[in-house]
């Protein structure tokens, strides 16, 4: 039998006697040939303020300008009129913006709008008849999938790296779900498109997993779907305007799903609520686990936040939510994002330990105004399974297995008959969570 042979990029195998070529991976030169001419580098500008010193060579002797720092990153063309897009970060606090095409060619741009949610900026620059990329559907990206990334690591122009996709939506933010690869990615590609083998953009290249500031075979793209529904609205008006419930959300794990009695561990857990925001207004409450907007299914917190995030505000929409136990439907206005509020810090005093391993004392009324909290007892001690589960003095409970908590007494009369874990409704600063709790023996 005839042995194999192996050649880069081919190797020989024999079928039936007779050998065949068979390719090792897709040849991207042809698709790096088309991509490469509207993918761009973008030098920034920025005066620090920092005066240099006088005997700095650069200088005449009667002079001392600020220094002047330096960035690059990439970006590419998306319209033949001059239209560039790129990371936010990459023109942050910029001064001046130059753009450098493949050609060689280099023009002043000019910011049309950034945003950094999203980390996606518009530029313009003053040209015609460029070169384009064409966008796809990032949607129909799938894990496995080739791809490759084209841009300007350690300032090298048109630099191609390739990988696969790893993940097609992984939560790292709160207003993206991003597509994961293995594409080596390096300070300076941050902006260029992440390409797929038909040369459709899928994604901006925007982060890295990194101990060192290198590439460890993590990064991150912004699906492009998303970044042109930001730039469309930075190209309109400069800025992009998002739908605000006043809330903050987190996930409920599988462990705080089992205690409340619930199917499954999906929804978005009401943290906080905005004093005076939408969802106050409307009724939801903190404890509240929303697990649905206008009719679509909530999976996890950050789903909802999008949702709310890209509905228009001044919009009505119809929440499904789990209080109690039970289900009811809140309909909330939606208002414009804003930063968001915190709460004030209780001061504390003493008091004994119950069963849970947890003292606490009332609120008073002017505490509860500041907190915006109806009912509630502020911890004064924590030991044994309070501690260990990360409880601390100044916290406030909120609810105890599912039931508002009205009196310090009330609260360690029921946490002192406790036989099986109890879930407390716990705020701590402007945040709150779900804190599972053992009780001790008697």
């Amino acid at each position: 039998m005839t042995s194999l042979r192996y050649a880069s990029p081919l190797f020989f195998a024999c079928v039936f006697g007779a050998a065949q070529a068979v390719e090792v991976g897709p040849d991207f030169s042809t698709l790096v040939e088309k991509a490469g001419p509207a993918v761009v580098n973008i030098r920034t500008t920025r005066t620090s303020g920092e005066p240099l010193p006088r005997d700095h060579p650069a200088l005449p002797s009667d002079e001392t300008p600020e220094r002047v720092r330096r960035g690059v990153g990439s970006g590419f063309i998306v319209s033949r009129d001059g239209e560039v897009l790129t990371n936010a970060h990459v023109v942050d606090g910029a001064d001046e913006v130059f753009v450098r095409l493949a050609d060689r060619r280099e023009f002043r741009a000019r910011v049309v709008g950034t945003d950094k949610r999203t980390d996606v900026a518009v530029l313009k620059i003053d040209a015609a008849g460029l070169p384009t990329l064409v966008t796809g559907d990032s949607g129909r990206t799938k894990a496995g999938e080739w791809v490759i990334a084209i841009g300007s690591p350690f300032d090298l122009d048109n630099t191609v790296t390739a990988g696969i996709v790893s993940a097609r939506a992984r939560e790292t933010g709160d207003f993206l779900p991003l597509i994961q690869t293995d594409v080596p990615v390096n300070p300076g590609n941050s902006g260029g498109p992440l390409i797929n083998l038909r040369g459709e953009v899928v994604g901006i290249n925007s982060q890295i997993y990194s101990r060192s500031g290198g590439f460890m075979g993590i990064s991150f793209a912004i699906p492009i779907e998303d970044a042109l529904r930001v730039a469309g609205q930075l190209k309109g008006s400069g800025h992009v305007t998002r739908g605000r419930m006043g809330v903050y959300l987190t996930d409920v794990d599988r462990d705080v799903a089992e205690a409340l009695g619930l199917a499954n561990a999906q929804g978005g857990f009401v943290g906080r609520i905005e004093r005076g925001g939408p969802a106050e207004r409307a009724g939801l409450r903190e404890g509240d686990i929303v697990v649905a907007f206008d009719g679509a299914p909530i999976e996890r917190s950050a789903q909802l936040r999008r949702l709310a995030a890209d509905t228009r505000p001044g919009t009505t929409v119809n929440l499904t939510v789990l209080r109690n136990g039970s289900a009811r439907h809140i309909t909330v206005t939606l208002a414009e994002l804003e930063a968001e509020r915190t709460a004030p810090k209780v001061p504390v005093k003493t008091a004994p330990a119950s069963r849970l391993g947890v003292s606490v004392l009332d609120l008073t009324a002017s505490q509860k105004a500041q907190l915006g909290a109806r009912t509630g007892v502020v911890v004064d001690k924590v030991e044994g399974a309070a501690q260990q589960a990360g409880l601390r003095p100044g916290d406030i409970i909120l609810a105890l297995d599912n039931a508002d908590v009205i009196s310090a007494a009330a609260f360690a009369q029921q946490a002192d008959k406790a036989s099986k874990p109890a879930v407390l409704l716990v705020r701590r600063g402007d945040t709150s969570q779900f804190v599972m709790l053992r009780p001790g023996p008697q």
